[in-house]
């Protein structure tokens, strides 16, 4: 039925259009925005998701910055502890001068106190942002650099951070840091027995004669030590003949400067005692001998039973406080022990640094890649496919333009009516 009060023709045309312009709308809305949810009512539960983990991603970037910062202060304090060690062997190096005979230990010491006034420079000058984990005395020795952040499954956050503990790290902290604390250094002394070379000289007449005991230092191996005619004449003598206690010590030396055993020192007393004496811990085994003089062993003041050195005390003093200006050579040498301790403890917190460094390292990788995660996910919910949309919208245009045209010969049959009556 035709009819000039309801076109249902044109009406049906209208409601097509319409739709039409509607779908040509939002999808000109999402490519002028490139998002497919770009507000709540677009999908309510894909925008919330993707706005809190927007913010999240945010927050990762502060993470970012925090990283950075602790990045540059334990560079800081790797950068000062690297060259607190050269300084170290520097002055290791200047004690090690300061033991032979003859050196002026006075001028040795003001190129000393230089180098302990360049420790405290070093110490000092670590600084970043005004944290300085080298000269600290602060209560707290753990330190905190913020590393990550977490959401969990009730929606809550949770900051994570590395920590330092800085406790072995600082140089100068009140007497407890590297430089400025007390370090011990025991020493060691074994009484063998007496010698008779005194009132009876000891012939190596024989060149099979040979005295052999062995020593272990610090729970090493034992190394045999040997006493031959070759010894007697390294050692200075002018025959095969240990006729004074001199000799006698010049001979031990020598022996145990074959074996490579160092820092194992010989007394003997005017009665004949031999004492070996050492800054380390050391074991002997009683001695034997052989050859066609059959020398006694207990006439070259050497032990019958195995020894074991016992600690008869110890130096107690710190890098910055030592003096050698009137130190004894047995003081010297434990200052080398303290030095060459101190420097042990200075590349091991070097060396704990280091790690940070590659924690922190691997975390900023970590963080930029999951932000960039995140980033991926939120735009799988939220993002729209612009090679779909600018299908859809061609489509969509020429939808748009079938209706128009439909909408109009659908107003055209009204025309043919009252064309009708005009006939």
């Amino acid at each position: 039925m035709t009819s000039i009060i309801t076109n249902v023709a044109a009406m049906t045309a209208l409601q097509t259009l319409q739709h039409t312009n509607a779908m040509l709308e939002d999808t000109q809305n999402k490519i002028s925005t490139g998002y497919r949810v770009s507000e709540a009512k677009d999908n309510a539960a894909y925008w919330s998701i993707a706005t809190t983990m927007r913010s999240d991603n945010s927050a990762m970037s502060a993470i970012i910055d925090s990283l950075g910062i602790g990045a540059a202060i334990v560079d800081t304090g790797y950068t000062a502890l690297s060259s607190a060690k050269d300084v170290l062997s520097e002055i290791k190096a200047k004690l090690t001068t300061a033991t032979s005979d003859g050196v002026d230990r006075a001028k040795i010491q003001g190129e000393i106190t230089s180098l302990q006034n360049q420790l405290k420079t070093i110490s000092d000058s670590a600084s970043f942002s005004g944290q300085n984990w080298l000269s600290n005395t602060d209560a707290s020795a753990n330190k905190q650099i913020i590393s990550s952040l977490s959401r969990g499954a009730d929606g809550t956050l949770t900051v994570g951070s590395i920590s330092v503990d800085i406790t072995n790290i600082r140089m100068y902290s009140a007497g407890s840091g590297l430089i400025d604390k007390n370090i011990d250094v025991d020493k060691y002394a074994a009484a063998l027995g007496s010698a008779t070379v005194e009132t009876t000289a000891i012939d190596f007449a024989a060149a099979d004669d040979k005295i052999s005991f062995s020593v272990s230092q610090n729970g090493a191996a034992f190394r045999t030590v040997e006493i031959t005619q070759q010894t007697l004449a390294d050692a200075g003598l002018s025959d095969t003949v240990i006729r004074s206690n001199v000799d006698l010590k010049s001979v031990y030396e020598q022996a145990l400067s074959d074996a490579g055993i160092d820092g194992v020192d010989v007394i003997i007393d005017a009665d004949g005692s031999v004492n070996f004496t050492s800054l380390e811990s050391f074991d002997i085994r009683a001695g034997s001998t052989s050859g066609t003089s059959a020398i006694a062993v207990a006439d070259m003041g050497l032990p019958t039973t195995d020894m074991t050195a016992s600690a008869t005390g110890s130096y107690s003093i710190s890098v910055e406080s030592l003096d050698i200006t009137s130190a004894s050579s047995d003081e010297v040498q434990a200052y080398i022990k303290v030095v060459d301790e101190a420097l042990s403890q200075v590349t091991s917190a070097a060396a704990s640094l280091g790690a940070v460094q590659n924690r922190i390292d691997l975390q900023q990788e970590f963080v930029s890649k999951l932000m960039d995660t995140i980033d991926q996910g939120v735009g799988t919910l939220v993002d729209a496919d612009m090679t779909e949309e600018s299908t859809r919208l061609k489509a969509l245009q020429t939808q748009q333009q079938l209706g128009v045209q439909a909408l109009s010969i659908a107003n055209s049959s009204s025309q043919a009516i009252m064309q009708l009556f005009q006939n």
